[in-house]
């Protein structure tokens, strides 16, 4: 159960439970986290060695003075609608890198895609990954509200923007990923931009499934949950 052979078109690997923490975002933005959830989350991100723990902005300083150089520190942008200004984005992650994100992860506005206005939506990420001051930026598309023609279209938007992750979704829509899209955006993202699978990612099969499928990132609070069960 610990181990199994993932194949994916990029390479054979083997890999077992501690492999797939790495690329997890340990994530809590539930809107009634505390301040002692988010320093047990902390905890857990160290000890199982995960990629990231993913927060909501108000707790950033805190975790980052808590965890310090032993943590990435990743937190959320425009979230989760998406429909906020970009001016408010911008100094949403100002803030956030400010207070010492080390990885953002924006809700692009739907509104626009829905609107056939791509030249903002790819002006507002490119403003966002400015603020970004060099750090990592994953761009929401929230998947489960887009068309597949706006899937695709949304892949080379990212692909041009200068970020460095397309994400499926929030987990707060509709539904979250689902391994035809994680397939579809790996498949029309440029070969530079990472794909990160985020929402409803309940077992370690579904995990493996969606890294054979080329998701370079999860963002998921069960996989922890499960290897503190294993222990």
């Amino acid at each position: 159960m610990l181990k199994s052979f993932l194949k994916t078109e990029r390479n054979t690997c083997c890999m077992d439970i501690s492999g797939i923490l790495k690329v997890c975002d340990h994530t809590n933005l539930s809107r009634t986290a505390t301040i002692g959830d988010i320093m047990e989350l902390c905890d857990d991100g160290i000890k199982y060695n995960v990629a990231s723990v993913c927060i909501a902005p108000c707790f950033v300083k805190a975790a980052k003075a808590y965890a310090g150089d032993r943590l990435k520190i990743c937190t959320v942008i425009g979230f989760p609608n998406g429909y906020s200004s970009c001016e408010t984005k911008v100094f949403e992650t100002s803030e956030a890198v400010k207070d010492g994100a080390d990885e953002i992860d924006m809700v692009i506005n739907t509104c626009d895609v829905k609107a056939g206005d791509y030249g903002k939506v790819l002006d507002e990420i490119k403003a966002v990954k400015a603020a970004c001051g060099g750090r990592i930026l994953k761009v929401i598309i929230e998947t489960c509200l887009l068309t597949d023609e706006e899937k695709i279209k949304m892949c080379g938007i990212v692909s041009e923007s200068g970020a460095d992750f397309i994400k499926t979704s929030t987990g707060f829509s509709t539904a979250g990923a689902t391994f035809y899209d994680v397939e579809l955006l790996r498949k029309h993202c440029s070969p530079h931009v990472k794909v990160k699978a985020a929402g409803g990612i309940s077992s370690i099969e579904d995990a493996e499934k969606f890294i054979s499928l080329g998701a370079d990132r999860l963002g998921t609070s069960r996989i922890v949950k499960i290897a503190k069960s294993l222990k």
